[in-house]
């Protein structure tokens, strides 16, 4: 069954770290630029993300996400431009309207953390199957139970659109009108709530069998079906957001001035 999901399958790098290892790079690309509050890091690692979803071969993917966010961007812009306590540098106008120096580089700022939080999200949604992030947190302590609310969840939509799409071509061979103007289709689409609640009952009740009769609420310790991969690169990229992330840690409270 199809789930909820951006991932992208393909053979790369990225693809092969473990799941942790990129939800670990996320925390990473959203704590140093608070640590250490310069622009310039903050490209650093917006050019460092782009250069890894490359690798990835998912950069074209990350364009709607982003362009998802781009209204609230240009208002953050136009609002901090404009009204932003302690602006004083006038720096161009349009018409009437006139864009102050340190809001705009105070939006940019902004902008900038934006825009690092969604491509190293993307890094994680793109390249990691949901369901090996989810084992990944079980595997880590987090509870089974949870851990199948959140694989359910992802589930639920195309498990639904799945029945009603069935339902709807049974519907139609039996000659019922589906298609046409708002009334017709709202016509159409009564019936089918009832075998579609009842679909999704008979599902719900089937599966919580399926997992009485695996002893999922078993206390005995839960094993895995696959053993979990490490890979060398993954060590590797450990390693270096461990450097990183101290080396910024010093380098604020030794070497950092503003």
């Amino acid at each position: 069954m199809k789930t909820l999901s951006l991932y992208e399958k393909k053979d790369t790098a990225i693809h092969k770290i473990d799941p942790i290892t990129k939800v670990l790079y996320i925390i990473l690309v959203i704590a140093v630029p608070i640590i250490l509050p310069s622009k310039i890091i903050s490209i650093v690692f917006l050019f460092l993300t782009l250069m890894i979803l490359c690798m990835g071969k998912v950069l074209k993917r990350v364009v709607p996400i982003i362009g998802f966010s781009f209204i609230v961007l240009v208002s953050v812009i136009v609002i901090q431009g404009l009204f932003r306590a302690g602006n004083k540098t006038e720096l161009f106008k349009l018409g009437s309207l006139v864009f102050y120096k340190e809001g705009l580089s105070y939006a940019f700022e902004i902008c900038l953390r934006v825009l690092n939080i969604l491509s190293s999200v993307s890094i994680l949604i793109l390249t990691t199957k949901p369901s090996d992030l989810i084992e990944a947190f079980v595997r880590r302590g987090l509870s089974p139970k949870i851990g199948y609310v959140l694989s359910s969840v992802l589930q639920l939509i195309p498990q639904m659109t799945s029945t009603m799409s069935k339902i709807t071509d049974a519907q139609r061979s039996r000659g019922m009108e589906t298609e046409g103007n708002i009334i017709v289709r709202l016509k159409a689409f009564l019936p089918l709530i009832a075998p579609a609640t009842m679909n999704s009952l008979t599902s719900t009740r089937e599966r919580s069998m399926a997992l009485e009769v695996r002893a999922f609420d078993s206390k005995v310790k839960k094993t895995f079906l696959n053993e979990e991969e490490f890979s060398y690169g993954s060590k590797f990229v450990r390693l270096a957001i461990v450097i990183i992330f101290a080396a910024a840690i010093i380098w604020r409270i030794f070497i950092w001035k503003r």
